[in-house]
């Protein structure tokens, strides 16, 4: 179900559900640069019968109203409006990628809402004290958030540009970042199911502007607006150690930084590993017929 939420402001996010609406709900928050499509795939909600599964369009992504200068942090305050306007009470939370991070601001700022979160593939902040940030860091993605630093306005052109190409050709995206992928994420990603649930992400994320895709990208390499350090909800945190666009170094520091987390780091596997991880992640996040009272 498709269906469009005005937030107190008068921006309006588009949001879709999937599962039961009596479900278990769990709040989805998508990569970079993405959409609601693009989390989960529809194989894993139908194998998780028992959750009601809600996903959004981050600011300027999709058909969600854009929210200039955004920060990380600014994600909880959507969540909490959206979760009200959905009539929800208590949740939990799975980001993957970039919408990692904005799934640990929802538990850091949200205690009261959030049960559990889960973030895959997660970037750390780019002021973690001790951390090489670029480190380990596919090319590609080095020089996108060095160009997001120095040069803001140049990067948001060439954004643009690699959307209307995008817009074209959804595999171009693909394509532009091949350098960061492993053998692994070239299996994950040329299967059929998990290949058109990305490219279908990709062109509703891009269909009218980059302007999603050029926020999040400067929201990630800014101050993000909470200390991971501050979360107290269980976290579960999954990476893949061959991961060369959130690499490994990302997830150790934050496994050290948050203190309730369960870190898993998978053998042998890159960034897209994280979604033949799902069944477990979820299986984890929301217990079957286990009330979360942790």
């Amino acid at each position: 179900m498709d269906e469009t939420v005005r937030m107190r402001d008068g921006r309006r996010l588009t949001v879709e559900e999937y599962g039961r609406s009596d479900g278990t709900p769990v709040l989805l928050l998508h990569g970079t640069p993405g959409c609601r499509f693009g989390v989960v795939p529809e194989d894993v909600m139908a194998a998780h019968p028992g959750l009601r599964f809600i996903a959004y369009d981050r600011p300027g992504y999709g058909g969600s109203d854009r929210l200039p200068g955004r920060r990380v942090a600014d994600a909880a305050q959507d969540v909490a409006e959206l979760a009200d306007a959905l009539g929800l009470g208590r949740f939990a939370v799975l980001g993957r990628s970039g919408g990692a991070p904005h799934a640990l601001a929802c538990a850091a700022l949200l205690p009261d809402r959030v049960r559990r979160a889960a973030a895959l593939v997660c970037p750390a902040p780019p002021d973690a004290p001790g951390l090489s940030w670029f480190d380990g860091m596919a090319d590609s993605n080095v020089e996108d958030f060095t160009r997001a630093l120095t040069d803001p306005l140049g990067f948001a052109d060439r954004l643009a540009a690699r959307a209307a190409d995008i817009r074209r050709d959804p595999a171009h995206l693909l394509v532009s970042i091949r350098d960061g992928l492993t053998d692994s994420d070239r299996r994950i990603v040329s299967a059929p199911a998990v290949g058109d649930m990305l490219l279908r992400n990709y062109r509703e994320a891009l269909r009218t502007s980059a302007s999603g895709w050029v926020d999040d990208d400067l929201a990630l390499v800014s101050r993000w607006g909470f200390d991971p350090a501050d979360i107290t909800r269980p976290v579960l945190l999954w990476h893949g150690a061959l991961d060369m666009f959130s690499p490994r170094g990302h997830f150790t520091w934050l496994a050290s930084r948050i203190p309730r987390v369960r870190p898993v780091l998978a053998p042998d596997t890159g960034h897209f590993g994280a979604l033949e991880a799902l069944p477990a992640v979820l299986d984890w996040l929301v217990p079957a017929q286990t009330p979360i009272s942790s």
